[in-house]
């Protein structure tokens, strides 16, 4: 398999994996069910069931904080991805398509949408983000002691 479709799988599994864990899931889902049944009509119930199954594992990495299980998830993706683009020359275009549907929603850009991930335990504390931090003063200014 030359490294142009590698490339388009592995994009594909990203993509897809992506996909799991938005509000979009149920419309991805049902793209990528068309895409693997598209050759073999009947199987579009199993690839369903394969691919809320991944989600579901997904989901359960994603708060055990298992990066190893979430690329296993996307790995088995990519693998069957590859499978696909190399059984069927046709399908290289269908993933492209599918690709630029899923893709980041251009409009959420615009709007600044951040996905945040805060770990450890309880602190208490005040947390920051920010896309650049200057001088920052935190707490409450005091005006300077007049003589």
């Amino acid at each position: 398999m030359d490294a142009e479709l590698s490339a388009l799988a592995a994009a594909g599994a990203t993509a897809l994996v992506q996909q799991m864990v938005t509000d979009g899931w149920a419309q991805a889902r049902d793209r990528a069910v068309a895409f693997f049944s598209r050759r073999r009509r009947g199987d579009e119930a199993v690839v369903k069931g394969e691919l809320e199954a991944s989600r579901a594992e997904l989901v359960a990495a994603r708060g055990a904080e298992d990066q190893d299980a979430e690329a296993g998830v996307q790995a088995e993706w990519r693998n069957r991805l590859r499978r696909t683009l190399r059984s069927d020359p046709t399908a290289a275009t269908e993933l492209r398509v599918l690709l630029a549907e899923l893709g980041p929603d251009p409009s959420a850009q615009r709007r600044g949408a951040a996905h945040d991930r805060m770990s450890g335990g309880v602190q208490h504390g005040t947390a920051f983000r920010a896309r650049s931090v200057g001088s920052p003063t935190v707490g409450t200014i005091r005006p300077p002691a007049t003589r």
